[in-house]
Formats: C-alpha cells, structure tokens, sequence
C-alpha cells in the first residue's frame, strides 16, 4: 500500500506584498503574466515580475492619492491582466477587495455593493450600461474605474490606463504612500459572495493570513509547474486564491485565457504546463478524446495502449508522451498536470489523465476555507477521493450515518472571519472555530478524504434509506451521449421521497450517431445497465429527458 509522502519544504509567507517582493527580487525578467493585446488579438504581452510589481504600486500609489487604499474595493469584470493588477494591488494596501460574481443581474450587482460597503468599483465595457444606474442607487460609490475608459467621463467615473498613468508620476516622484502601506494579516482583506441573485447576498470574510495559508500550505502537499492557462473566474477564490496566491509563491507564469470558448486554441497557444479546471472541463476533454478517437478508428488501438503502458510502467519505462502524443498535441504539447476542484470528479476520468501520464489531481474546497481542505498527491494521487488534508487543517466528522459519513467540519488557518454583518448565518456554521461545511464525508484506510454529497442535496427516501445524488450521477455521467444529469427523488402525496428520477440533458450529436428509434428506452436500458451494482434503492425509477441545458454557476456547476 503507497504511503503519503513526506511534506515538501515551503518558506512560509506572511503577505502578498512579501511574495511579490521575493519574485521580484529572485526571478525579475521572468514573466509573471502572459495574454492576449486586448487591440491585436494576434500579439501576446508579457509582463515580468519587476514590471508587475511596479504596475501594482502605480495604481495603489493612485488609491492611495484620492483616500481609497484603505478602502472596500470592489471589481468586476471578464478575466484579464487589469483584473489581476486591481486584486493583487488591493492585497498589498490596508483595504478590502470586493470580487463580484460577472454573471449576476444590475439588481444582483447593486445588492452585493451595497451590502459589502463597497467606495470604488473597477469594471469592465461589458457593464458601462448600468453605471448611471448604479450611480443613483448606491450614492455610498465615490469612484467608478473603468478598464475599457480611454479618458475620464466626469470627476468620479474614470479611466483605469489614465488612473494607473497618474499613480506611476505621482509613485516616480517619490511618493511612497502605498509602498509604506503595512497591513494586519489578520483583519478582513477579502470579501465573497457566494449568492446574491436571490434573498440576501453572503459575503465570505477572508484574511490575508486565510489566503497566505492556502498558498503555504497547499504547495507542501501539492507541487505545480512552471505555466498555466488561467481559465477558471476570477472572482471565485479557487482560481484567484488556489491558482492565482500559488502561482505567484511559485513564481510560474500565468497565461490568461480571454474566452471559454478558446481554451483549446490558448492551449496551442501558449503551451502550459499545468492547468485548474473543474470537473465539467475535464468531462469535456475526455469526451471530446474518446470522441475523436471514434471518428478516427483509433478507439480500440487507445484502449489496447493504456494497459500496455501501465504494464511498462510498472518496470520503469515510460512511454506515455510517444504514446499518447496525438492527446498531448491537443492540448499544446506540454500539458502535465490537471489540478481539479469544485465539484465531483469522476474516478474513470481521473484514472484515464493519470494513465496517458497528464496527472489529474483532484481537490476539495469550499469559499469557507479560502477555498482549499485537501488536494490529491503526487505518488499519492486517488480520484476515488479528494486526497490529504492541508497540514494547517484538523477535520471531524459529525452526525455519522450508518455508512460511517458524517458532515465534514474544518478548523484552522484557512477558516473564514464568518459572514459579513450577519452574526445569525455565522453562529449557525462556525461554532468554536470549526467550519460546518455541511458535505458528507469520511476518511479512507489511507488517511485520504472522501466526499459523498452536500447536506442539502442529500435525498432521504421513505424506507430511512439515504442517497447521495452525485454518486449516482458519477455512474450516469460514463454514459457518452448523457451530457448533463440531475438525480431527485420522487415524491408522493405526503411529500415523501419513495424513488428516484434522472432528469437528464443529451448530447444531440452523439444521439443521432446511434441510429436508435427510442432513445428513452435506450437510456433506461444504458442506465439500467451502468447502475446494476448499486443497491436497489439506489436504482432509478423514472427518467427524464430535457431539451436544454441545466441553469449553471459561473464555474460551470449545474444550479439545483
């Protein structure tokens, strides 16, 4: 049995500005950002890690300049390099950064600022529209900075390059009003939420030491490489904290992806190492390979490799990358490493990654706990779980079940403040110092963290039975043609839960391949077939089949 591995040495950070500092110091030409020129689509910038540092104490100089450094700081917008140069300068000044969600409604928009006491908002073209809006209901707003304002439009609507131009003069000349700046590791540096397009918003409260811990922490146990393609939204703390504060302690280059829709393209692009994605992306890609290898009349040659492989493996010859080299190809040719996190991960797609020697290593977060509890290993990697628990992390599990799963609760360094101004919702989930992340869980015989379902979602049928309905929607997934699946149970008259129906989204496409006059029964059969050894109670009853899409979160999570 494979034992979990020694610790790596880290040196431990007390501040962004500190890590800024030591990249700045050890590794200045290198590139710390690579994109896109928002003009020349065809051009990539590079920005090292002395220009980027310069680029943060230009535009804190300016926050500084007009009383904002100390201010809540809210930014929304698109990924892209003005996004990072806001979150990282406001890191380093004494005041509160303020992600907002790019998806949400003006209504949602207004909310979260509003609630979050939010004095400067930084935005992108997209939102121009609502300003004027904004404007009149959140008077509290002192200045909008726009990323796409070529000039100023008034005295508190301003151009972010011109804004930034004045902080470099003014940072030139010898003001040292920001660089001085000395902030408390443990105050309120980062304010979340995670909803606000219905009922009120729950604004996260992180400090910078919640976030220095995940960088300090996280790379004990979890080693990266050298590039990544930055895909994941900013505003949510996996890739802006377990990404972005990582990346950054690792002084690797960050490419940043200008649209979803071009991944592959930006993969081909600029050649990354290793990459965050959630689950659905991976899906996707491995969808997309077995695809391809179908249309090609390569799928029974691939299959027929991977075990061979393994098998060479096992002696100590690794083929993998003259093997696979069309797979490589695919994704820009040096493409080693999937750090996965956010949802479920199915344990055949992991396996697949992990055979054709890109290394997937699934995670588990939560916004809480800034956002990383535990992150699969080199050497110890199972995509059957969500892998060794952070070292500055204790866990315990409460109100066992018969199956030995229990609400996983976290203490320690990564653990939120609670929620902004609601000392209700707080109480309710941090109770002396652990977090209630009201997911199901337990350990394995190796120490390893498993998770089975959220609380919320869990289904508890009329016989005291209870089901975890992402487990079997881990077994539907494997189904090519299903695209998306929600498993519920089905109520009778007394609103008890007495069976269980997939309500599922099909790969049109894939459909059409096979030539079948009813896909219904078909998929009842496919679903019959892929769930037999799961216990009867677990089995469906009833499908269900959509013509659209499930309603989704920003980082592709489908919304129940």
């Amino acid at each position: 049995m494979k034992k979990n591995p020694k610790l790596q040495e880290v040196r431990m950070a007390n501040s962004v500005k500190e890590l800024l500092q030591y990249a700045t110091k050890e590794v200045p030409d290198r590139d710390a950002y690579q994109f896109k020129d928002e003009n020349d689509k065809e051009k990539i910038v590079h920005v090292t890690y002395k220009e980027f540092k310069e680029e943060t104490e230009s535009l804190g100089t300016a926050l500084a300049k007009i009383g904002m450094h100390d201010k809540h700081i809210a930014v929304i917008g698109e990924n892209s390099y003005k996004w990072i140069n806001v979150y990282i300068t406001v890191m380093q000044s004494t005041g509160v950064l303020v992600p907002i969600d790019k998806e949400l409604t003006i209504e949602g928009i207004i909310k979260v600022l509003k609630h979050s006491d939010s004095e400067v908002l930084f935005y992108s073209g997209r939102y121009e529209k609502w300003i004027s809006e904004i404007q009149k209901q959140v008077p509290e707003i002192k200045y909008f900075i726009g990323f796409n304002n070529k000039e100023d439009i008034s005295d508190n609507i301003l151009s972010f390059d011109k804004f930034k131009e004045e902080g470099r003069k003014e940072l030139k000349a010898g003001n040292t009003s920001f660089t001085d700046l000395q902030g408390d590791p443990n105050s309120l540096k980062m304010l979340v939420y995670t909803s606000g397009t219905t009922g009120e918003p729950k604004g996260v409260m992180l400090t910078e030491h919640n976030l220095i811990s995940v960088a300090n922490y996280g790379l004990q146990i979890a080693e990266i490489k050298t590039k990544c393609l930055s895909v994941l939204p900013y505003h949510h703390t996996y890739e802006s904290v377990a990404g972005t504060i990582i990346s950054l302690h690792k002084q690797t280059t960050v490419c940043i992806n200008d649209s979803l829709k071009n991944v592959l393209k930006n993969l081909q692009l600029f050649k990354p190492d290793y990459i965050y994605l959630v689950p659905a992306f991976t899906e996707v890609f491995y969808k997309n390979i077995w695809a391809n290898a179908e249309k090609t009349g390569k799928a029974k040659t691939l299959k027929k490799i991977i075990p061979i492989s393994n098998a060479l493996l096992k002696i100590g010859i690794d083929l993998r990358k003259k093997l696979f080299k069309s797979i490589y190809d695919a994704f820009g040719g040096n493409l080693k490493e999937i750090i996965c996190g956010s949802a479920p991960i199915r344990p055949d797609v992991g396996k697949f990654f992990n055979d054709i020697g890109i290394e997937l290593y699934n995670g588990y977060g939560i916004s809480e706990c800034s956002p990383l509890v535990s992150v699969n290993r080199k050497g110890f990697n199972d995509s059957n779980t969500v892998g060794v628990v952070l070292p500055c992390n204790e866990i315990k599990f409460e109100n066992v079940n018969e199956n030995g799963d229990g609400e996983v609760c976290v203490k320690g360094d990564i653990v939120m403040m609670g929620y902004y101004k609601d000392k209700e919702r707080t109480d309710k989930v941090l109770k002396d110092g652990w977090f209630n992340t009201e997911d199901y869980g337990h350990f394995n015989e190796r120490g390893q963290l498993v998770i089975n379902g959220r609380k919320k979602n869990l289904i508890v049928l009329d016989n005291g039975k209870n089901v975890y309905p992402e487990e079997i929607e881990v077994y539907i997934s494997r189904i090519p043609y299903v695209q998306e699946v929600i498993v519920k149970g089905k109520k009778n008259e007394l609103g008890q839960e007495t069976a269980l129906i997939a309500e599922v989204f099909l790969n049109q496409e894939k459909v059409e391949e096979l030539k079948v006059d009813d896909i219904h029964e078909k998929l009842k059969l496919d679903i019959r077939e892929i769930t037999k050894e799961l216990p009867i109670y677990k089995r469906i009853s009833e499908i269900e089949i959509r013509k659209e899409e499930f309603d989704k979160t920003t980082t592709n999570k489908i919304k129940r």
